[in-house]
């Protein structure tokens, strides 16, 4: 979005913000080795399997901003499924309509940035229609995370959080 802004963490104006951030692997393929990887898992960029037995989807944790036009900000992040949960999302990848499916437990398996522990926080799965990644619900906790999206963030909380992601 065309917007004015000074990051954070380099002090640099900018005048574009953008309204996600997308973590692009789960931190547990991080800790893997290049040879581990090529030996035990598979990765795409909405999929990734360690062992045959550790399975994970990509989605979207959206939050409210709540002082801009209804627009929300996006967190690409990964979560953990059962076999059985993710053996079924694999089934219904193509299918046009998927929201009637009812929502499937998981777990958060990236560390955000600029959060306590993000890590194994509870998620519901929502799969959504005409190929759109699944929307990634929190438990209600007091968890920072979850009370944002819960509650909304403005445009300011959005710069902090660009900022941080922009460290990496």
């Amino acid at each position: 979005m065309h917007y004015t802004w000074t990051c954070q963490c380099c002090g640099k104006q900018s005048h574009e913000l953008s309204l996600s951030v997308a973590l692009l692997v789960p931190d547990p393929w991080l800790n893997l080795s290049d040879t581990e990887r090529e030996a035990r898992g598979k990765i795409s960029q909405d999929v990734c399997i360690i062992d045959d037995e550790h399975f994970f989807i990509r989605g979207c944790l959206e939050i409210p901003i709540i002082d801009y036009d209804n627009e929300v900000f996006v967190f690409g992040v990964w979560i953990s499924v059962s076999k059985q949960n993710f053996l079924h999302i694999h089934d219904l990848w193509d299918a046009e309509m998927r929201d009637h499916e009812p929502p499937m437990f998981g777990w958060l398996c990236n560390n955000i940035r600029g959060y306590p522990e993000t890590f194994s926080l509870k998620t519901h799965v929502h799969l959504r229609n005409n190929g759109k990644r699944p929307f990634i619900e929190l438990e209600p906790t007091d968890h920072p995370l979850a009370r944002e999206q819960r509650d909304g963030i403005t445009l300011r909380r959005v710069e902090e959080i660009v900022s941080a992601a922009r460290l990496h």
